[in-house]
């Protein structure tokens, strides 16, 4: 964990890449069609991205209102995932790309998503993923950390302000949540977690997008190669322990019983 404002940071280093890569943002226009392929239709209310960082998106998306904890031109406003301003139920899907693994206390920010989300409303996930090609490459040449080996902090401390958060990462949360813990018996999932379930998760191997060298590294291949990579990647999805790097996960509150 350091200063959040490293968050900011790289925020700003991002959009260099972006407009430096043209190989990144048809990489990333693919990942946001999946998102908007897995949204449901037919809820009434909001689209909200949090931690929208540059704000891409809406270039799918283009009523979906973005946001993070900097204010930024590109904007529409600043929310916090631990206390979100949105009125009860008046959300019908919120999207986290790359953030869930930002949440150090994700039961609380559960609990805050579940208090926004509207009759039906989904929480939607697009997060690095671990499976044995996933794992080595952000393990070895990642600046986060996958935090594989260290417990889930899920209920939040008390005395936490959520507005003098650290920075914090763990990119194997997700893989944690929708490989194991949605897994066990209720009674033994965290109970912050119990309200919860996965009702569709989906991986990618993501060889395109690792070997674009990502925000920071060298990219790896010429542009005209990427349709070649991409159908390398149809052919090794069906094996996600082994091939996932990316995943996508819909989260969608129990019905009471």
């Amino acid at each position: 964990m350091s200063d959040i404002d490293q968050h900011n940071r790289e925020i700003h280093e991002n959009r260099a890449a972006w407009e430096r890569k043209p190989v990144l943002r048809r990489i990333y226009r693919r990942l946001y069609d999946e998102i908007a392929a897995a949204l449901p239709r037919d809820g009434k209310g909001l689209t909200v991205e949090l931690g929208s960082g540059m704000g891409n998106i809406k270039e799918v998306l283009p009523a979906c209102i973005t946001t993070d904890i900097f204010p930024n031109p590109w904007l529409d406003c600043v929310e916090n995932a631990y206390a979100l301003s949105f009125g009860p139920q008046t959300v019908s899907n919120l999207i986290l790309f790359d953030v869930w693994h930002h949440l150090q206390y994700p039961g609380a920010a559960l609990r805050e998503f579940r208090r926004v989300l509207a009759p039906g409303g989904v929480v939607l996930l697009m997060e690095p993923a671990a499976g044995l090609m996933g794992r080595t490459i952000y393990g070895f040449f990642h600046h986060e950390p996958l935090g594989l080996g260290k417990p889930i902090e899920w209920n939040i401390p008390e005395n936490f302000d959520p507005a003098k958060q650290t920075y914090y990462a763990a990119q194997g949360n997700c893989w944690r949540l929708a490989r194991h813990v949605s897994r066990l018996p209720l009674d033994q999932q965290p109970a912050s977690f119990r309200d919860w379930e996965i009702t569709n998760a989906k991986y990618f191997p993501a060889l395109s997008y690792l070997m674009s060298g990502g925000f920071r590294g060298p990219q790896l291949y010429p542009d005209f190669a990427l349709p070649v990579l991409q159908a390398m990647e149809k052919a090794l999805a069906p094996l996600p322990a082994l091939t996932a790097a990316r995943m996508l996960v819909v989260l969608r509150p129990r019905e009471s019983t």
